[in-house]
């Protein structure tokens, strides 16, 4: 374990991943979502399949017992995806990545429902909390459904956004049954080879023949997407994910700067405070997570005969 360069490998695959956020968004709404996927998709898999050749886990990383379990997760995933890449177009970046911060309270929820998880009192209010600052950051939105066509506009994109969340959280779900019996390696890659297939499903509904530029844009999109789920898979090895996991907020620092300083977008003090308090709930959870798992580890080793 290498706690200091797992996080350093968390850090740079969110960077990375804002980096294609930016791309994508830079496109601004000519390529139908599910076209973008596919770019997304696509051009991740030669730098998966190139970092697993130079692990020598190429042959471990394609076996799976449970070809299923990826299609689902393939669906949920790749509709989250979907989703997320058409409110880029409709909302500004920060409120995107703020939004989309729903998902991993989503997950404690879903978790508990599907996979019979314990939820104690501490986790229910941490999430309920972040769902309020969820709600603080919809507010604005959804209140103005009904006043011009550009607020119906980014009403519909917070609503994708949230959507994509729910989604995303789903896809969660079933990463955790498949990682009982599935390599991390194998995740990763079928869900870069279900989310292409999955993606052509659009083709009949208005794909466009995009020009040089953007055509380069989204093909950079797809290699950092495989570079960021590549340093992301890694900083795993080197560190728990309790440690690591915290890091992800960082995006929300990026998100504020790419959108002044690249689209000039400037977040509003709703969406700052709803994001403030969305944060604050999931470092709660990561927290906690910790401290339980740390008592787990005692009470083993206690129980471990001695001598």
């Amino acid at each position: 374990m290498n706690p200091l360069f797992g996080i350093s490998l968390k850090v740079c695959s969110v960077v990375v991943f804002m980096a294609m956020a930016a791309l994508i968004k830079a496109t601004d709404g000519t390529v139908p979502a599910g076209q973008v996927v596919f770019f997304r998709s696509l051009f991740a898999i030669p730098i998966i399949v190139a970092w697993l050749l130079l692990r020598g886990q190429l042959r471990e990383g394609l076996h799976t017992r449970n070809p299923l379990g990826h299609v689902w997760r393939g669906l949920c995933g790749t509709t989250a995806m979907g989703l997320g890449f058409a409110a880029l177009a409709l909302l500004p970046l920060p409120e995107v990545t703020a939004i989309g911060y729903a998902a991993p309270l989503l997950t404690v929820v879903f978790a508990a429902m599907f996979l019979g998880e314990e939820v104690r009192i501490f986790r229910i209010a941490t999430v309920a909390m972040g769902l309020v600052g969820v709600l603080i950051i919809l507010s604005p939105r959804l209140s103005g459904v009904s006043d011009g066509a550009i607020d119906n506009g980014e009403a519909f994109g917070a609503m994708l956004v949230l959507t994509g969340a729910v989604f995303s959280a789903l896809a969660q779900v079933f990463v955790r049954k498949l990682v009982t019996a599935e390599k991390v390696t194998a995740i990763v890659f079928y869900f870069s080879l279900t989310a292409t297939g999955i993606s052509l499903i659009t083709l009949p509904f208005g794909w466009v023949v995009p020009d040089a530029r953007t055509a380069a844009t989204l093909i950079a999109a797809g290699l950092l997407g495989g570079v960021g789920q590549v340093l992301l898979t890694s900083s795993y090895r080197y560190a728990h994910a309790s440690v690591v996991a915290p890091f992800e907020y960082a995006s929300m620092v990026l998100a504020l700067l790419v959108g002044y300083f690249i689209f000039d977008e400037a977040p509003t003090l709703v969406v700052l405070a709803g994001a403030a308090i969305v944060v604050s709930a999931g470092i709660l959870i990561i927290w906690r997570e910790r401290q339980l798992g740390l008592e787990r580890a005692r009470q083993r080793q206690s129980m471990t005969p001695q001598g």
